[in-house]
């Protein structure tokens, strides 16, 4: 039996009714469907596919500081 972990993801609901997410591990990648459940099984397949390409092709992640003027 394969380990269960979590994986965050953020989500929203369009005007329209669909449910957009990513996972927060691959935030340019999106997602949707037309409820929680169907979003949720297609961020599951998004993990399986972006697992297995970062095995093949892992990615550096960076982070940096933007400073941003506040308006008055």
């Amino acid at each position: 039996m394969n380990p269960v972990i979590n994986v965050e993801y953020t989500y929203w609901q369009e005007p329209g009714g669909m449910y957009l997410g990513y996972l927060n591990i691959w935030p340019e990648n999106w997602t949707q469907g037309s409820n929680i459940a169907e979003l949720e099984d297609m961020l599951q397949d998004l993990y399986e596919i972006y697992r297995e390409d970062q095995k093949e092709n892992p990615i550096e992640r960076k982070t940096g500081n933007l400073r941003i003027a506040a308006a008055a």
